[in-house]
């Protein structure tokens, strides 16, 4: 596609979406960035096509590895050894399935999944899916607010209600960033990325951990189903695979390419853009195995099998490594991991709000709105219970999240295997049961969490 010939935004009209009332440039989804980033025309090296299509991948997996998900890795680590990496491991390949179905769905429809689900559902039932999505947001929000509050705790020694106050800074790197253009943005989430994982592939050097027996993790056994604490933190692990603001996000990034909006640059676009997700949520599977990996190292074997708090880590870390700047490695990647989860939180907030109302905010607006509902809560918890309190209220958010989870992956499965919205681009019938499969056993586990959690 070039400047001087631009290819309609979506494709034709059709009325498998039952809703649709306007189509055009207004209905683009991120309108200020959509067909932003220029990819090499048909003939170019494979490598520069990649290079092109990747990093909407890369800012969709840092929800894979942000500070909620930090917790059950250190406890499962800690307290079995290397036994649940194979959970880190399927939980990856569910995690690569369904963020290829949602890029699938954003460049196949020209819609993001809210855009979509507001195109296909009535007005009634698009209220409470935006509720849902912005009490998702909210809550996401709040772990990234406290694992922000508590790495600059570790680091700086600043109090915890201090740190959330800071973390409000996050909106303006955004601002800055967007506005210089959707690269930079990326730049600066595969910057922290690559921080978070030198951080990591440190640690893991300091640990050495026996490579036989980390091997031996990734083969599942009996004992995850059968062991009924193995198998919470197991369900603990897998219930935080998907994140529901991923799904949105990720249909609407991929978005940002000025690839061809015909059949066979739609095509080529998918094929590019699942393997940007799915070479990026490898790195995600790298990260999560690495703080169990360490933890199980450090912990497991050393009389601390009850560590299961980020700040308990982070003291012990450096001791029992004999690596003086390990635990501050730690609290360093945690602040990165928490800095960029709130980047892709903003981009996140402003997808659902625009494609289920089609009502615009200016994203530092919106971004201070959403801010501000999380450091409430932080503020009020430290107040009333101290820093204790924290790791409950992080645990709630994660709880928040697993019960908005299927309002984000059922509308996602229906789409993709609908023929009538997908044509051409249609998910196969094998994929269309895997799908399901997964989604239901997703459904399942964070409904036992929720239910295990609340009673």
């Amino acid at each position: 596609m070039t400047p001087d010939h631009p290819a309609p935004p979506r494709p034709t009209q059709n009325t498998a979406w039952r809703f649709e009332t306007t189509s055009g440039s207004d209905q683009n989804s991120l309108p200020e960035v959509f067909a932003s980033v220029q990819v090499p025309q048909a003939g170019a090296s494979w490598l520069r096509r990649l290079l092109a299509f990747m990093g909407p991948g890369y800012m969709v997996s840092v929800g894979y590895m942000d500070p909620g998900n930090w917790a059950t890795d250190l406890q499962g680590g800690a307290q079995f050894g290397y036994t649940l990496l194979a959970v880190i491991l399927l939980s990856n390949f569910m995690a690569v399935l369904l963020q290829s179905l949602s890029a699938r769905l954003g460049i196949a429809t020209g819609r993001d999944l809210a855009q979509a689900c507001r195109d296909h559902f009535p007005p009634a039932v698009n209220i409470v899916l935006w509720l849902a999505c912005e009490l998702a947001i909210t809550a996401c929000d709040l772990a990234e607010v406290i694992g922000t509050a508590v790495a600059l705790q570790l680091l700086f020694g600043l109090p915890l209600v201090m740190g959330a106050v800071i973390s409000v800074l996050d909106a303006f790197i955004v601002l800055i960033l967007m506005n210089r253009g959707f690269r930079y943005l990326e730049a600066f989430v595969i910057g922290l990325l690559s921080i978070i994982a030198l951080c990591f592939v440190a640690q893991v050097v300091a640990a050495h951990p026996p490579i036989a027996a980390v091997l031996a993790g990734f083969m599942p056994r009996a004992a995850i189903v059968t062991n009924s604490q193995m198998l919470y933190i197991a369900i603990g692990i897998i219930g935080a695979t998907v994140m529901p603001h991923n799904l949105y996000l990720h249909s609407s990034i991929v978005q940002t390419r000025a690839f061809s909006r015909t059949e066979a640059g739609r095509r080529d676009a998918i094929r590019w853009a699942t393997w940007d997700s799915t070479i990026a949520l490898m790195l995600a599977l790298f990260i999560n195995a690495a703080i169990l990996i360490v933890a199980a190292a450090a912990f497991h074997t050393s009389g601390h099998q009850d560590v299961a708090e980020i700040e308990d880590a982070y003291r012990l870390l450096s001791p029992i490594l004999g690596l003086g700047i390990a635990s501050t490695l730690f609290a360093v990647a945690l602040l990165a991991a928490g800095t960029n989860s709130t980047v892709t939180g903003t981009l996140a907030g402003q997808i659902i709000m625009e494609g289920f109302l089609h009502l615009h905010m200016p994203p530092w607006a919106r971004r201070l709105l959403t801010r501000g509902l999380a450091i409430a809560p932080v503020v009020v918890v430290t107040a009333l219970y101290g820093d204790q309190g924290v790791g409950r209220l992080l645990m709630f958010s994660q709880v928040i999240l697993s019960m908005q989870l299927p309002f984000a992956v059922i509308p996602l499965v229906i789409f993709v295997s609908d023929r009538g919205k997908m044509g051409p681009f249609v998910i196969s019938r094998p994929v269309t049961l895997l799908s399901w499969v997964v989604t239901a056993v997703i459904l399942a586990l964070n409904f036992k969490l929720l239910f295990d959690t609340l009673s």
